[in-house]
Formats: C-alpha cells, structure tokens, sequence
C-alpha cells in the first residue's frame, strides 16, 4: 500500500504542478513537491513554468506527425494485453509474503493508470486548452472557436474523470478489505463514457486543424510548442495527448475482462463485473461506430469530389461498397477501354476519366439503378475475366484485370442487388399481408424496353439478324435496334418505340421489336413518316389548302425579277408556308413556319408587293394582282396568329 501511495502522490504532486504554475505567487498546495519526499525514479525536476522551454540541449526533438484515420482505426488491435501497461508495472516484484489477490492487482493497475489518465486530461484542458483560448482572446492571431473545435469536449471528459470516476475508483480501493468490489462503481459511471463518441468522431479534423493552424499562425504555434517542451508534458506532443482519449476505452475494456478472469467462480462482485464489462463493451462499441460513421462520410466525400460533387448523386445516406477501375468491351471496337465503377449500396456509377483532371477526376457517364440490376460472368475466351451488368438503364460488358478482380465485383454487386431485393420483399410482404402475392412471374420478353439490352457485338454477324441480307460498307451498314440489341440492317430497323428505360423517348428499333412494343403491324403512315421537313406534296386543289397561287419571290437589295413559284398554305398544315419550283413537284425548296411573322406592305410603291419580317429574317413576295395580294395578307396574318382552319366550309382563300 506505501509503494501505491506513493504513485497516487506523484500524480496528484504532477496535478499539483498545473495548478501552481497557473497561479503565479500562489503558495505550496498539499501535495507540493517541497513538502514531500519522493523516490528518485518518481523525481521530478521542476522549472520555474512547466511549460517553459528546457536548457539548451534538451530541446523537443519529434516533429509533429498527422495520425492516420487507418492507425486510427487499427488501434484497438494495437492495445495488446501487455504491451501498454510495461510502464505502470511497479518497481519490485512483491515478495511471497506480501502476494495480494490478482483480481486485487488488477485493481489496483485499473486506478493507476486512472490517475496517470486523469493527469493528462488536466494538461489537455487546463493547460493547453485555456492557454490557447487565453491566447487567441488576447491577440486575436487565431480564433476561438478553431481552438473550442480542436478540443471538442476535453472539458466534460476531464471533469468527469477528475470529480466523479477517479474519486469513486479511489474510495472503493481504499476500503477494499471491507467491500471488495468494483462493479457497482463501473456500472454506476459505465453510461457517461458514451461521450467519448463525440470525441473520437471529432479526432481526425481536430488533427486537421492543429496541424493547419500550426503552420498557418506563429502565436498559435508559440503557445503550443512552449508547453510541448516543457517537463510536464513529457516531452510529447500535443496530439500524442489528444491520442490518449481514444485509447482509454479499449483499455477499460482490457483491464475489465482480466479483472472478471481472475475473479473467483463464488466472488460476490462476479455478476456486477460482468454486467459492467457489458456496458464498458456497449461504450466501445459506440466509439467504434463513431469512428465506423467518421470514415464512410470521409470516404463519400472523397468519392464525390473526384466525381465534380454532382447535384443528384451527392448524399450522406450512401454507403460506399466498392470503387475501382475496370476495362468496358465496346461492341465495335476490338481494344477494350478503360473506364472506373463506383458502387454505392443503391447505385452504380460508370465513369470516364476526365482529359482535363481540374477538380473532378472523373465523368459519371452512367448511372444504373441496382434495383432492377443483374450481373453474371461471361465466358469469353477473347476476353478473360469478363462479366456483365444489366440494369434498368444500361447494360454494360465489362472486364477485370485478374479473375479474384471479377469475382469480387460481381459478389460486391449480387450482395447490393440481394440487400435491396431483401428490402423491397419486406416492403411488399408488409403492404400485401400475410396472403402475399400470387401473381405468376413475368416471362423474359415482357422485359423488353424495361431494361437496357445487352448490345451484339459488329463483328459477331456478318448479315442482318432479322432478314439475313449481308451487311457491307456502303449499301447495307450495321445498325443496333435499342430494344432487344440485335445487329440489324437499316431497313430493318426504320422504326422508332418509346422504350421505358430511356424515359419513354422515341427510340430506333427493329420491326420485331416494333411490333411488340406498339402493338401494330407497321407504322402508320410510314412512307410520309420516312420524308424531311421538305418532302410534302403540293396542294393544287382549293380543297386542299387555305390559299395557294403563283407568287414572285424577290431579292432584299433589288427587285429584278425572279421566275415565279408556287407557293401554297396546306389545310393539313396551315402554319406553314410551302415554296414549289412548280405546282407538280413533289418536294419544296423552302418553307416558312408563319407563327409570329408580320406582315407589310412591300417599299417598292407597288400594291400587289407585301413582306414578311421576324427577327432579321425578311422574304419580300409580289402577287399576280391586287387582290390575289390582299387574300394572301390575310391569310398570312390569320396563320402567323395561330389561327386554323376548322372545316371545308372556312373561308376559301385559294386562287
């Protein structure tokens, strides 16, 4: 108990330092080093300021090194059983004679490293923390609130430990004989150490932080490095001290389970040491989760700046599975190309890789939703290690450099697809209850135009999959229909079907496929649907359109004469006005679309000259006569209203 006593002195002694050299002229506190003998290997010399520099010499020779969020999460690994405690070891070996219990040494270890514990906490908050706050207060050089972010809550983790954990601990040690146990006490304090979890997430920007501040202010890196080098800091620095909070818990939890091994099977404190490991397990667990949370949202946000931070991509709620790059087999190129996934638990991204790689690395091409997705491998003998993904919105051939590569993105991709399709089954099963669903699966055709297909490839055929004419370079070229994926001709495949996966747009596809989607035999119309914006057969008869006759298309600068054309308003287009070298040809060489035009007189002095204007654009016209010009006016001004024909028996404005 004397050589206990003496430890417990030293540390309270250490305390003692703080809060002396903190209070200038204060006198000798209780435990000062002058009133107390100490042995040499528990000495220690004193400056006139704790954290004034040592002699020349002496001076703090490590450098600050940034702790890794990898050694971070590795260090409840490190903490062996053993290894960590070399230093709270006592001196001597008690003898025979003086042999305590074991569960008793354990204890008593478990309090020693409190106080030591205790002792740092007090440099963290009361030392370095109020004389950087003091500091940035006087100076203005740096902000508080950076220092209040750097030591998160070090406050309450000190006042905690100082005035409730360690006096309790103590207590219950000094009247051990009477009440030998600790699991009451544990169990009592064990909810508080959840605050830890704080701590721990904020660690690594705290990191961050010092070590920005220390490079970017002097006074901040004066006031910081003083108190480093000085004998009570131990030579360390300050993020060694920042360390230590997030290693206590994990040896909480050493020291319990070897306290509970040495206890013996009738010991009254058996069932509280055990339940207060429990609870210590339960607060490593949420430190662990914290650290767990810090690095998948320091993951995201890795993940989406190399992705340009894209509005509908960018949220929290992700978890990322897998990224990496992969190689995508092109269906006309022979060479693979190289391109980079990246996983999330309800996507897949396709990306390209940026020629200009400021800011964002990469290029989502492609999103796939993994509800819906499929992947399987392919047996490819041209390509090695290859496997296919199959969504809603893209299917994709894809190859990996080694097959263990393959296999772990296809189960990385099967174990997202299981994780939503588990969902979505709980979903359903809660909505249809417990009668569930008995409709029959949907057969594999049915699928088309839900999902991308899987694209043959060009040099897979040599003739058209649907009429096996062969393909060649000028007359009969490679086309693929976007429903089913099949290398067909382009006659084949003059049709177009709204196909669901690409948002219900128009899309080319094969007559087969046609026929499936729409549900009619051929297109309707599909000569007329197959001519450009030009190809429209003149309206000759009255019938036929709202107004139609000779009239002279002028030049803008002169009005020398330009053979006259034949220029017609279809009834089945009346906002438009049709340009014919003559009235038989069955294509126009222009057309006006009328809508927003306005009509004028012509500046020739002529009657029978008007014009039309729209934004710069002007076409000067010269009618036969006076009033073919005046029907023309009129006509002209009904449609650039928007004004249509409704029947037969509108006004007949034709020639």
């Amino acid at each position: 108990m004397e050589q206990a006593c003496a430890k417990q002195d030293s540390v309270c002694n250490l305390v003692a330092v703080f809060e002396n050299s903190r209070s200038p002229g204060a006198a000798p506190g209780p435990h000062s080093f002058e009133d107390q003998p100490h042995s040499p290997e528990h000495q220690l010399p004193l400056s006139p300021e704790p954290w004034e520099a040592p002699p020349a010499g002496e001076a703090l020779t490590s450098e600050f090194r940034p702790v890794s969020r990898t050694y971070l999460n590795s260090l409840k690994n490190k903490l062996s059983s053993g290894a960590w405690r070399k230093s709270c070891q006592p001196g001597a070996s008690p003898g025979p004679e003086t042999q305590e219990p074991e569960e008793k040494r354990v204890v008593q270890e478990l309090l020693e490293t409190e106080q030591a514990y205790v002792a740092r906490l007090h440099l963290l908050d009361q030392v370095f923390f109020q004389e950087l706050l003091r500091e940035a207060s006087r100076s203005k050089a740096f902000p508080e609130d950076v220092v209040k972010l750097i030591f998160s809550n070090i406050s309450s983790i000190y006042r905690f430990h100082a005035q409730f954990f360690l006096p309790e601990l103590q207590r219950r040690v000094d009247d051990w004989t009477a009440t030998p146990r600790i699991g009451d006490v544990i169990q009592k304090l064990a909810p508080f150490l959840k605050m830890y979890s704080e701590y721990v997430k904020n660690f690594e920007r705290a990191a961050e932080l010092l070590a920005t501040w220390m490079d970017k202010s002097q006074p901040f890196q004066e006031v910081v490095t003083r108190i480093q080098r000085s004998e009570a800091s131990g030579s360390l620095t300050l993020q060694h001290h920042m360390l230590e909070p997030v290693q206590r818990i994990p040896r909480y939890e050493l020291l319990l389970k070897e306290y509970v091994q040495k206890l013996p099977a009738q010991a009254p404190d058996l069932e509280d040491a055990q339940r207060a490991l429990d609870m210590i397990f339960s607060a490593a667990q949420h430190s662990n989760a914290a650290i767990a949370e810090m690095e998948r949202l320091q993951g995201l946000w890795d993940v989406y700046q190399r992705l340009g931070l894209e509005d509908d991509i960018v949220d929290p709620s992700n978890t990322l599975l897998r990224e990496g790059p992969v190689l995508k087999i092109s269906f006309r190129r022979s060479d693979p190309m190289e391109r980079y996934l990246v996983l999330f638990n309800n996507m897949l991204l396709y990306c390209v890789p940026r020629v200009l790689q400021v800011g964002a690395q990469f290029q989502v091409r492609t999103r796939i939703d993994v509800a819906g997705m499929k992947v399987r491998e392919l047996t490819d003998a041209e390509f090695p290690h290859s496997f296919l993904v199959s969504g809603k919105q893209r299917t994709l051939e894809l190859q990996a450099r080694s097959r263990e590569e393959m296999v772990s993105w296809i189960q990385a991709c099967q174990a997202a697809i299981d994780q939503v399709e588990k969902r979505s089954e709980t979903f359903k099963a809660a909505v249809q209850g417990p009668q569930g669903d008995t409709q029959e699966p949907k057969p594999q055709a049915e699928e088309l135009g839900l999902r991308a297909p899987q694209w043959v490839r060009d040099k897979m055929v040599t003739m058209c999959m649907r009429c096996q004419e062969p393909f060649n370079a000028l007359t009969r070229r490679r086309h693929h229909c976007r429903a089913c994926g099949y290398v067909v001709c382009a006659k084949c495949s003059d049709y177009r079907a709204e196909l669901k996966y690409d948002g219900n747009r128009p899309n080319r596809v094969c007559l087969t496929c046609y026929t499936f989607l729409t549900g009619n035999l051929l297109p309707d119309s599909k000569e007329d649907k197959r001519r450009g914006i030009l190809e429209k057969e003149t309206s000759a008869g009255p019938d036929q359109s709202v107004v139609c006759s000779f009239l002279q298309l002028m030049g803008d600068k002169s009005i020398r004469s330009i053979p006259r054309s034949w220029c017609v308003i279809p009834r089945d287009d009346p906002l438009v006005l049709y340009v014919y070298a003559a009235p038989q040809d069955m294509k126009a060489h222009t057309s006006i679309p009328l809508l927003g035009y306005q009509v004028t007189s012509g500046p020739q002095g002529d009657p029978r000259v008007f014009q039309l204007q729209q934004s710069g654009q002007q076409y000067t016209f010269k009618a036969e006569s006076v009033e073919l010009q005046g029907r023309w006016v009129r006509a002209i001004k009904r449609a650039a209203s928007g004004w249509t024909p409704e029947g037969p028996d509108e006004e007949d404005m034709s020639d």
